[in-house]
Order: C-alpha cells, then structure tokens, then sequence
C-alpha cells in the first residue's frame, strides 16, 4: 500500500519560472524519497501479512508491483538529478502511477475490504497539496472509479470484519495502522506545508523590500539628476563673478581677499565636478565610460581625495593588498566608500581608520572609528532608508544607498560595534564584478 507523504511548495502569489521549477523539484524530491517509504511498507505489509498472519495473497504479483514502483522512481531519480523545471503534468502522472500501484495491490488483497482502502484519502489530500485547477479534479474522479471498482472486482482476501473482537481483530487493526499513516502523514504534509511558506513569504518580502529600495534609488537618481541640471546654472555664475572678483584692484591689492576668492573658487569648481558627475553617473552604463586601473592604486587615489576634501584629525590607512588586480575605477564605488568614511568622520572626527585586504576574489574594505557606535536600532535596521541618529532631515541615506551598491556589486555591507568603543563597517566585494568589461581597452592609470 502506497503511505508516502509530500510537502509542497506553495506557489506566490505572483509565481515565477524560477520559483515554479524550484517548487517543481523540491515536490518531486519529496514524492520520490516518500515513494520508497511506500515501496518499504508494502513490503512490510506482505510480509506480516503472509507469514505472520498466515493468510494466502499472491506474493509474486504484489511482489513484481513493489518491483514496478521500484523501477519508476529510479527513473523519476534521475529526472529529478537533471535539475529543470518539474512541470505539474509530471507530478500529475507520479500520483496516477501511485494511485495504480495502490489499486492494483488492493485488488489483489481483498479490494474494498481491505482495510488499508482509505489510503486513497491520502492520494487525494497529497493531489489537493501539490495540484491545481482540473488536475485536483482529476485525481479525486479517478480514485473515486477505482474505489467504485475494487468493490465490484477484486480478489477475495480471507480476512473478516469482525469488528466486535476489538483490536484482536486483524480487520480492526488493519483499520487502525490506516488511521494511523493517514493521522501521521497529514501532520507532515501540513507541517512541511507551513514551513514552506514561511520561507515562500521571507523571499516574496525580501523581493518587495529589494523592489521598493530600487524604486526609491530610481527616484533618488531623477532628483539628483535634476538637482543637479538646476545646479549649473547657479555654479557657473557664482565662477563668472569670482573671476571678475579677482581682477579688481581692491582685491589684488588685498592678499586676504585674494585667498579667500581662491578658495571660494576651488569650492566652487569642487561642486561643479559632483554635479558633473552626478550627471555622468545617471546618463551612462557603467563600463561605457570607466577606465581602468587596480584595486590598490584606486583604493589609493580615493584616500588621497577623500583626505584632500575632508578635515580629520588622524586618519589611518593600511592597504594590504599585495596580491594586486585589475578592476574598473567606478564611480557608484567611490562615492559607496565616501560615504561610508564620511559616517565615521561625522561620528569621530579626531580618528578614522581605513583597512583594505584582498583574499582570492573577494575586496574587503573595513573603516573602523572611535565614535558613540551605532544605536541598537539602526543596527536592526540596517540599510533601510532614513536610519539616522543625525537628526537632519533625509538622513540615514549614505549606509542605505552604500548597501545597495555592495549588492548590486555582488558583495555586502556588514556593520557592527566594537566592545572598546567606535564602530566598524565592512564593505565585501566580488573582484569578479569589479572587472573590467572586455569592451573597454582604455590604457590603464589611476584613476
């Protein structure tokens, strides 16, 4: 008798190929290991049944079913190693075939007398949970026309239903060990079932989280985008008048003045080469434009400018890379870094260190400060937009947007208190990623 189990996985709410070939195989996998229990207890069944019992069944058929069963989930094992998608005609035809190995062992074993008949109860419930639509239709007419069959046609089984003897009846405890594989096996089925989608419902959220993050980058990106179109105009006029400034007598006769017009004029050009970028960064593919260079001179050339633009009292840079690689001088991982370092200057503004190591192909990049740390809730939310403690209005930006240029680069973004004191983030990067894209053959520089 057939007294396997499955453990379905639901299909979202939205499915996809990819998560229906995932639920594909895993039901598959579940119906094939289920299956040789089935196999084991049938011929559990035949031997107590034959031998202890005494009773008289045809051995050699039943036998040769078990041996069919056998044989075809063999070959459902190795449709299952080839890994593509299940389709659900084929757990379809898996459950027919176990709905006629059933049939045919109660056929040869007392028919609808046999009490192990409410098996097919079992088949149905396993067809409720792993089919849809017609198929569930399917499978409960057809067991129905085989119960309606085995009470018409079958082979006599010498076994009596005297239910009065109580469980010294071989009839009533036939009947419980049924109750029993049926009781058991759908508290499986409802267990691996509510598993199943506890972990169906953690990845459709984490695929609306990760959708609704990209969403609002795409929005941020216009805003910037426009901001910075907008910007031009001003900047290039505050550079007209400062240029004019500085050939005025007044002010070449003063050398204050002069400086403090050299200096407005730096930051000015400072702003114009963000906004420059910003447009750079929102109206090209990464690759298009990138030039080329390694994981150390780039690491290098961004401290350099990080310090040139950045007041710090003591900041500490070890880069260990030995083990050196080409890679792409990308924008979005400048600004990821920047930001980042710019957090632990604003926490610590006397001490930020930089650590940088290469293991295989994997970048990591650590910045340590001796700051208040990070509160337990922005810990608990990390990544999410607006976790800031700053108190300024659209803060909590830089680690949100920096997370998710770690994972558009294939790494991640860790963060985390240390017991002396400060905090430490970790920004872990594929090399892989960081390659350069066979289409660029720019010389390589620095940056």
């Amino acid at each position: 008798m057939d007294t396997r189990a499955n453990s379905p996985t639901a299909a979202p709410t939205a499915p996809s190929p990819r998560n229906d070939a995932y639920a594909g195989l895993r039901n598959l996998h579940q119906l094939i290991q289920l299956r040789w229990i089935a196999a084991a207890g049938q011929l559990l069944t035949i031997q107590a049944t034959h031998h202890s019992l005494g009773m008289k069944i045809p051995v050699e058929p039943m036998l040769a079913i078990v041996g069919a069963m056998a044989f075809f989930n063999l070959a459902c094992l190795l449709r299952w190693h080839t890994r593509q998608a299940v389709h659900e005609v084929e757990l379809f035809i898996g459950l027919l075939v176990d709905v006629a190995a059933l049939t045919a062992q109660l056929y040869l074993s007392g028919g609808i007398s046999n009490p192990f008949v409410f098996l097919y109860l079992l088949q149905i419930a396993v067809g409720a949970m792993l089919l849809r639509g017609g198929y569930i239709g399917s499978i409960v007419a057809i067991a129905s026309a085989c119960v309606a069959f085995l009470a018409t046609s079958s082979l006599p089984l010498p076994l009596a239903p005297n239910l009065q003897d109580g469980l010294s009846s071989p009839y009533v405890l036939g009947l419980l060990v049924c109750f029993l594989l049926n009781a058991v096996l759908v508290v499986v089925f409802i267990t691996r079932i509510n598993t199943n989608l506890r972990r169906r419902d953690a990845r459709l959220a984490a695929a609306r989280q990760r959708a609704a993050e990209e969403e609002h980058i795409v929005r941020m990106g216009l805003l910037a985008s426009g901001a910075a179109h907008e910007l031009g105009t001003p900047l290039a006029t505050l550079a007209v008048i400062l240029g004019d400034w500085k050939h005025m007598p007044a002010v070449m006769r003063d050398t204050s003045l002069k400086e403090d017009i050299a200096e407005m004029e730096a930051q000015v050009q400072r702003c114009k080469s963000i906004v420059s970028g910003i447009l750079l960064s929102a109206g090209e593919t990464r690759g298009e434009h990138s030039s080329q260079t390694t994981a150390r001179e780039f690491l290098d050339h961004l401290v350099r400018e990080w310090r040139a633009t950045r007041n710090v009292g003591t900041f500490v840079y070890d880069n260990l890379i030995i083990d050196d690689a080409a890679m792409v001088a990308d924008t979005t991982f400048e600004q990821m870094v920047f930001n980042v370092l710019d957090n632990a200057r604003d926490a610590s503004p006397h001490w930020v260190q930089l650590h940088a190591s290469r293991d295989a192909d994997v970048l990591c990049i650590t910045i340590t400060d001796r700051g208040p740390g990070f509160d337990a809730h922005v810990l608990s939310q990390l990544g999410q937009p607006y976790q800031s403690t700053k108190g300024k209005p659209g803060g909590g930006l830089g680690l949100f947007l920096s997370m998710n240029v770690a994972r558009t680069l294939g790494g991640s973004l860790r963060a985390e208190n240390l017991q002396s004191g400060g905090a430490r983030v970790t920004i872990t990067l594929s090399m892989n990623e960081l390659s350069m894209p066979e289409t660029v053959t720019e010389v390589p520089h620095g940056h």
